[in-house]
């Protein structure tokens, strides 16, 4: 067999694809509800003010369409994420433009067209906020106390004696932009009525989520919700928040109107109303050696989180615990922020908050590379974290030294030292070429404590001829379809066509916890195995340990004995890891990937486009279940990397609003900007997950934004400072240096 399908040593057969029980296998718009109404959202066309008058015209009535306000709210006017500040519609204070006032429900397109245009909304403005340094300047008060959605500070050592010691300090500014997650299938979600309780249908992350904001909302016990999940058309975390949003329109529709009711949003109100990568602005001071050794570390992060918080919490605690990325610093400093501004919230997106902290700490690595006149390569390498040493936040490295492992293997794998030596001799020519190289890390799971208090749960059965996989992990196209079915072959010691994943249903599922946070195959991984050890136990009624055929034949026994075959697994932690919330230092991840990236770019200088040639990658996984499924996952997400880093230039307008309303204005990497990928698996079994696997699904984002702006600059002979750096950025920094400016 391929040994792109092997696992712990053992050759497994392709697998078709999961059993699709919820949705039939269709993306929600193509599937057909009988009886089914259409919703539209009615939004606010000022950044902030307040309503005063929402009313029908003759017209409404007409279409027998139904009409919710905030009035009509059975439950709470909020929905649940991390906080309850986001309003499900806005009553009276709207915060940003295209935000949610009033829902219609109607029986075809045009009478939801009509009804909606029958619609009058008289909001009140008032003065809005668009940055951070004004909300931080409380120019006006938007959210809490002082526009401050959350800070972290963290310190160790002795900051002074550290750039006392020093003999060079570098000083940078950096800024990252809008990211916009260009999922293959738009947000949607259908609500029904069941009796005194409420079902939904929809492309969705993390249905729980969606039933813990929905039971909310309508006033319902957690039990009278259902959610289920539709084929889901990628997500990267575009679909963790927004689906809970959704689902309350939808279910408040439902329940209002009595009728099935579908939202699919089209592309273009997809795109103005979704949340985004965080916009960041950072500001790193830090101390080297003459010999390039860092001794004290001073770093500022401010994320721009939109109006109301969604995820910001806790995407601002991945950045502040990314902040000094894969470095031993003996004396630090980290301070961030999330600040309040008049535009739409800001939310998950693959990386969730470290690619801002590693692009700030790469480019000063690359920054004091230049002033030092050392190789980028070898000052990474001076000072990568080793086994033994300390994070700022106070963990102690236990695993190998990867970060070594993955940079050197990533150099290998571009030939980069004589790439870089042969690039910076070629400088004329209307074709410029660069490479660029950069590391990262990425903390599987939730922060801190999370993972131990999620009860993650997975639950096996037999059905009486195979196994059944029951969780709340959904398939996005990351793999948990296949990736859960070969760890439950793997446990069981049966064949991979003897298992099947029954995608997500909360009425027969249990909590596995979202997906979200690259703790699929790791941590819910885990709960899977435990499951199928319980159900063994269970079936060979504490006997000799079966499997294959001889497990298959005493499972149909005991099932005809005892009517029922199941069996609980849970994700349990042994490591003895400690997390003080309250200082917020500790053991922040039970184990850590790591990626380097080294990509050569093709400079046009006439047009300023930048061309990725060839990319390296290479990461330490823990683990590669499957092989081949990771080495996609990387290639992927490396790509979306480096759209961030030079075309996708996403801004707001002046009334805060997204500039791209559809994809010809949105630009994002297709096959022709695909490099030729060079790929490397390095493993490092981590004890913490599933047959050592470790997180992979947002590590792929990391680095790939600095290595491609490194490449840039060694093309151009600038130094950027923002992402993306975009042909018209790269040609003021070239006319800047020409002009006789820095």
């Amino acid at each position: 067999m391929s040994e792109e399908f092997r696992i712990i040593g053992k050759s497994l057969p392709r697998f078709d694809g999961p059993v699709k029980v919820a949705g039939e296998g269709k993306f929600l718009e193509d599937i057909e509800i009988p009886g089914c109404w259409l919703g539209g959202v009615v939004r606010s066309e000022v950044p902030r003010g307040v309503v005063r008058k929402i009313e029908t015209l003759p017209a409404f009535a007409e279409t027998g369409a139904v009409l919710v306000t905030a009035e009509d709210i059975p439950g709470e006017n909020y929905v649940a994420i991390v906080r309850s500040d986001y309003p499900a519609l806005a009553a009276p204070a709207v915060n940003y433009a295209t935000q949610a006032v009033a829902l219609v429900a109607a029986p075809d397109a045009e009478s939801l067209k009509r009804a909606m245009a029958a619609i009058v909304v008289e909001i009140e403005p008032l003065p809005p906020i668009f940055t951070v340094e004004e909300s931080a300047a409380r120019k006006e008060l938007i959210w809490g106390e002082d526009n401050c959605i959350d800070h972290y500070h963290t310190e160790r050592g002795d900051l002074r004696k550290g750039f006392a010691e020093a003999d060079v300090v570098v000083e940078g500014e950096w800024e990252t932009g809008l990211q916009e997650q260009m999922y293959l299938e738009t947000q949607g979600m259908a609500a029904w009525r069941a009796g005194d309780g409420i079902e939904l249908l929809g492309s969705l992350q993390c249905p729980f989520y969606v039933v813990n904001a929905v039971a909310a909302a309508l006033g319902l016990p957690h039990e009278k919700v259902t959610v289920r999940q539709s084929a889901t058309g990628g997500a990267f975390g575009g679909k963790e928040d927004y689906p809970s949003i959704l689902g309350v329109y939808a279910a408040l529709l439902a329940w209002k109107s009595g009728k099935k009711v579908k939202i699919v949003y089209d592309r273009s109100e997809d795109l103005l109303v979704s949340p985004k990568r965080h916009p960041s602005k950072s500001r790193y001071r830090m101390g080297l050696t003459k010999d390039g050794k860092i001794t004290a570390l001073d770093a500022e992060i401010k994320l721009d989180a939109g109006a109301y918080t969604t995820l910001t919490r806790v995407v601002l605690q991945r950045t502040h615990l990314h902040a000094a990325g894969c470095y031993y610093v003996p004396n630090v400093r980290v301070r961030s922020s999330a600040w309040a501004t008049n535009t739409p919230p800001n939310g998950a997106f693959r990386g969730f908050g470290a690619p801002q902290a590693i692009f700030a700490i790469e480019r000063t690595m690359d920054l004091a590379a230049e002033q030092l006149e050392m190789d980028p390569l070898d000052i990474r390498l001076l000072n990568t974290i080793k086994t033994g040493d300390l994070f700022p936040y106070g963990q102690v490295l236990r695993e190998g030294n990867n970060a070594d492992g993955v940079l050197l293997k990533a150099a290998e794998l571009s030939d980069y030292r004589r790439r870089r030596e042969i690039l910076s001799q070629q400088r004329e020519g209307h074709f410029r070429k660069g490479i660029g190289i950069s590391l990262a890390l990425h903390g599987g799971g939730f922060t801190g404590a999370g993972e131990a208090n999620m009860g993650t749960t997975a639950k096996m059965t037999f059905d009486g001829k195979r196994f059944r996989i029951y969780t709340s992990s959904t398939e996005m196209g990351q793999g948990a379809s296949t990736v859960l079915p070969m760890v439950a072959a793997e446990a069981l010691g049966v064949e991979l066509e003897d298992v099947l994943y029954v995608e997500p249903d909360t009425k027969y599922t249990p909590n596995t916890g979202p997906t979200v946070a690259s703790r699929t195959t790791m941590y819910a991984g885990k709960a899977v195995q435990d499951a199928c050890e319980n159900l063994k136990k269970a079936i060979g009624n504490g006997g000799s340990p079966l499997s294959g055929k001889a497990l298959i034949e005493a499972a149909e026994r005991y099932l005809e004995k005892e009517g029922r075959a199941e069996a609980l697994g849970y994700n349990i932690f042994t490591d003895g890891q400690s997390w003080d919330e309250e200082k917020f230092a500790g053991d922040a991840y039970h184990g850590y990937a790591w990626i380097a990236n080294a990509v050569e770019v093709e400079l046009d200088m006439d047009t300023y486009e930048a061309t990725p040639l060839s990319a390296a990658v290479a990461a330490e996984v823990g683990r590669a279940i499957n092989p081949m499924q990771a080495k996609a996952q990387l290639t992927g997400g490396v790509l979306q990397a480096f759209g961030w880093a030079h075309i996708e230039d996403l801004k707001t307008d002046a009334k805060g609003r997204y500039t791209a309303a559809h994809m010809n204005a949105y630009l994002v990497p297709t096959t022709l900007d695909t490099p030729e990928w060079k790929v490397a698996l390095l493993e490092d079994p981590c004890p913490a997950g599933c047959y050592g696997a470790k997180g992979l699904g947002e590590l792929p984002c990391d680095a790939g934004a600095a290595a491609f702006v490194a490449a840039i600059d060694h093309a151009a002979q600038i130094f950027s400072h923002c992402a993306p750096m975009t042909g018209e950025k790269i040609f003021e920094a070239i006319e800047k240096i020409d002009n006789g400016g820095e």
